[in-house]
């Protein structure tokens, strides 16, 4: 009889320090006595990579992206070396081994790198000998051989990765929370846990601001129909289930509320009125891997406009950048940057088939005194970009008005 193969992650605070390192060990022994294949990806320790990028910013404001590469991957070197030590102290065989070692290739795209394949026979002989494999998230190496990382949560990412290619039984990822809430938890106490949630809802989630998970592991889950079981490294509760459908799901109009105070809003002011200006700008920053997320084009009256776009913090140097360059090429007006913004987001699949949700989500907005900045909508989404003061208001009132409460 094939054994069953699971592969595990856990976050950064499930192994924030040597307690909760010792907890994992023995969660992951339990498995293995129940005689199933483990590969357990872990990433680095509490704040770790936070920590290692304030001291680089401390040595150089504007480092190298390949060395800050080969600094944020040692945070992970760090937890799966001690985690193995935990297991073997246990009693049980284990080995560590880094992204690289683990067989991960990826482009060269550095602090963002994309999963090219991963080479399993390393993890297969490991497994075939009986060892726990404990795998070091969030990195790879390229074809040149120089290390990568895979962005934040890049975790996720691994775990899910490997668990397409290795025909995994169970993809379960380990976080200090109980599974996916309809918002955060620590904004709204109110707030409940999903017991499933579709890949679509998820991925809207994750990249409008929830925490839980990383947006590109959710891409991934879907593309190869990965489950994932999201749940707590504190408790044996069921967490959430992320999968393809969710049964009853025309009845829920909105599933969830997300908050995220990561982005910055740019503007170009005075921008010539004439056909290809726009490209000429979104392509400037696009060329130089800049992720631009909602544009708002105000209307032309005399021959001149305003542009305003949000990108993520992480990007708002480089593109603040760029910006003022191709704004002088273009003569346009000064540039103006707003981090004083925050993006309210609400998620469900049910809305495709419910009229008025907007208006129900500007209505509640407005009545709160809480002005609107910026509109984007998707099939399953409406997001908008509002003051940060107001930000953890909006997320209260919307979940009230949209009946997520326990």
């Amino acid at each position: 009889m094939r054994k069953r193969l699971i592969v595990q992650k856990f976050g950064g605070s499930s192994v924030a320090n040597v307690e909760r390192i010792q907890n994992v060990a023995k969660r992951v022994a339990a498995y293995k006595k129940k005689g199933n294949d483990l590969v357990v990806v872990v990433s680095a320790l509490g704040d770790t990579t936070d920590e290692l990028i304030k001291l680089a910013d401390q040595i150089n404001s504007d480092p190298s992206e390949r060395e800050m590469d080969m600094l944020l991957s040692t945070g992970e070197q760090i937890s799966v070396a001690l985690l193995a030590m935990a297991v073997h102290k246990l009693g049980f065989e284990a080995i560590s081994f880094t992204g690289a070692q683990g067989g991960i290739i990826t482009d060269a795209a550095h602090t963002r790198a994309r999963i090219i394949k991963i080479n399993t026979d390393k993890i297969k002989e490991e497994l075939k000998r009986g060892r726990i494999v404990i795998v070091a998230g969030f990195q790879g190496i390229t074809l040149n051989q120089d290390i990568t990382t895979l962005g934040r949560g890049g975790s996720d990412l691994t775990a899910v990765a490997l668990a397409k290619e290795l025909g995994a039984d169970e993809c379960e990822i380990y976080t200090d929370v109980e599974g996916i809430y309809t918002t955060d938890p620590r904004i709204e106490p109110k707030a409940s846990r999903i017991s499933a949630i579709t890949y679509d809802e998820m991925l809207e989630m994750a990249s409008l601001g929830a925490q839980v998970m990383q947006s590109r592991s959710i891409e991934v889950a879907k593309k190869f129909n990965v489950p994932i079981h999201v749940r707590s490294s504190f408790s044996d509760k069921p967490g959430t289930m992320i999968i393809e459908e969710v049964k009853k799901m025309e009845e829920v109009v909105v599933n969830g509320v997300t908050l995220n105070k990561n982005e910055v809003k740019i503007t170009i002011c005075d921008v010539p009125d004439r056909t290809g200006i726009a490209a000429k700008i979104f392509n400037q920053l696009a060329a130089n891997g800049v992720s631009v997320d909602m544009i708002v084009q105000n209307v032309s009256r005399l021959r001149q406009t305003d542009i305003s776009f949000t990108v993520s913090k992480s990007d708002s140097q480089k593109a603040l950048k760029l910006t003022k360059k191709v704004a002088a090429s273009i003569k346009a007006g000064q540039v103006i940057e707003d981090h004083d913004i925050a993006r309210i987001s609400i998620i469900g699949v049910g809305m495709k088939s419910h009229p008025g949700v907007a208006a129900s989500m500007f209505e509640t907005l407005a009545r709160n005194k809480i002005n609107i900045e910026m509109i984007s909508t998707s099939e399953i989404s409406i997001s908008c970009i509002i003051k940060k003061k107001f930000s953890e208001k909006a997320v209260k009132v919307l979940h009230e008005k949209f009946g997520l409460a326990k």
